[in-house]
């Protein structure tokens, strides 16, 4: 029995029937998601042939998130959050049959393509701050880190499989059939909100039922120590220390510009991830989530750090997974913290400021590392912004004592009250 409290942590799937719906309906829009990245990167550059077109595509992307994130987070502070998802989600499914119906058509207007992805990006920006609400709100406050690990293991199944199914269904029946399934992945999604309860921001209400949101999210934040010590540390790690918009570079100095070397850097980050997952029962069930982020964070820059360093293949393949492994591990800490320390009332303002972070700035990250990359080396940048990122987040830790001592709530303790037979559990459960 103690061993199996290092493995992941599957107690929210066992125990919430709303939880796994989510989970069951998550893990499908992300592997619809990464597929259509790969289709739509490839289509832009079908029409291009420029890599100014397929950067087009992360700037509209951003720009999507950044207008429509933020209201997303009033809005679920303002309504259901549950129908909140809904309608984002219903909105993804149209931008969804879109890109299908363009492709089929044959479409060769690259504005027409990247408006669609502009607005099936908008929609998910408009849900997001309300999704992350949802699991403090479907499960127990301990449970609460391990339903979030078991969404990032999701995740980074996704981003190592996603891609390579999205190559073989373009390569076996072209583009319209690699939409065709992103449209059947969000139609999954949307039916897994059927059975979801409905969730409104706990605290005081409008005379007409309706919240009347006081400050925006990063007034919020601003004003608990834990909530912007964790937002800052994770802001470090990506701004200072992304690494992808290196890989490139890398390959070409380092291993022939192989592209299944390239192709290798990314299964290496998320098999890190997915391996951190697994075995998320260790830090789940751990109640220090401010320490436990920080020092995640620190071992992401140097593990950077090293692959910037590193010469043989399998070292730089290894400091990748380990960073992988810490981005993992300080990614749900982070999440975990944020939503339980956050009074439900603020929780989708909080959000969208976590959920911006969380996109713009590894995007703003990539970019940095270019620039230093093209003036100076991609290994200079690397080791340079890696340990740039841990002296940050050490900087982080010494000056928020709050963050360092924040512990999660404790297991509640059993009722006291005659529990039922377990017939009669099983009755109630179904």
């Amino acid at each position: 029995m103690k061993g199996r409290g290092r493995f992941v942590d599957t107690r929210p799937l066992r125990g919430s029937r709303p939880f796994r719906d989510l989970w069951i309906g998550s893990a499908a829009s992300q592997l619809g998601s990464q597929i259509a990245t790969v289709a739509v990167l490839a289509q832009v550059w079908e029409l291009t042939g420029s890599p100014v077109g397929t950067g087009a595509i992360g700037l509209v992307s951003g720009l999507a998130t950044l207008l429509f994130g933020l209201l997303g987070g009033t809005l679920a502070d303002t309504l259901d959050r549950r129908t909140v998802v809904r309608a984002a989600t219903g909105g993804q499914l149209l931008a969804a049959a879109g890109l299908f119906a363009q492709a089929l058509a044959d479409n060769r207007n690259v504005l027409l393509l990247l408006a669609l992805v502009a607005a099936g990006t908008a929609c998910g920006a408009l849900g997001a701050p309300a999704r992350r609400t949802f699991p403090v709100r479907l499960l127990p406050a301990d449970q609460v880190a391990a339903g979030l690990a078991l969404a990032n293991i999701s995740f980074q199944a996704a981003m190592l499989t996603g891609p390579a199914l999205a190559g073989l269904i373009i390569a076996g029946w072209d583009l319209p059939a690699a939409y065709a399934a992103q449209a059947v992945a969000v139609a999954i999604s949307a039916l897994a909100l059927i059975r979801l309860p409905p969730m409104r921001p706990e605290g005081p209400a409008t005379a007409r039922g309706r919240r009347k949101p006081q400050r925006g999210g990063w007034a919020i934040v601003l004003r608990r120590p834990t909530l912007w010590g964790v937002m800052a540390t994770d802001l470090s790690a990506t701004l200072l220390a992304m690494p992808i918009a290196l890989f490139p570079l890398v390959n070409e100095a380092r291993f022939g510009g192989d592209p299944r070397t390239l192709g290798l850097f990314l299964s290496a980050v998320a098999v890190g991830g997915i391996t951190a997952g697994l075995l998320s029962g260790t830090v789940t069930r751990r109640r220090g989530a401010g320490r436990v982020q920080l020092i995640a964070a620190g071992v992401w820059g140097l593990a950077l750090a090293g692959f910037g360093l590193a010469g043989p293949l399998w070292l730089a393949l290894g400091c990748l997974a380990m960073a992988g492994a810490a981005d993992t591990v300080s990614v749900v800490t982070r999440s975990a913290l944020v939503q339980l320390e956050t009074p439900d009332a603020y929780r989708g303002r909080v959000s969208s400021v976590e959920h911006v972070i969380g996109v713009a700035g590894p995007e703003l990250g990539n970019f940095r590392g270019g620039l230093v990359a093209s003036a100076t080396s991609a290994p200079f940048a690397l080791v340079a912004g890696g340990l740039s990122a841990t002296l940050a987040i050490a900087v982080v830790a010494a000056m928020n004592a709050p963050l360092r001592a924040y512990r999660t709530p404790a297991p509640a303790p059993p009722a006291t009250e005659p529990q039922p037979s377990s017939t009669e559990s099983a009755a109630a459960q179904a």
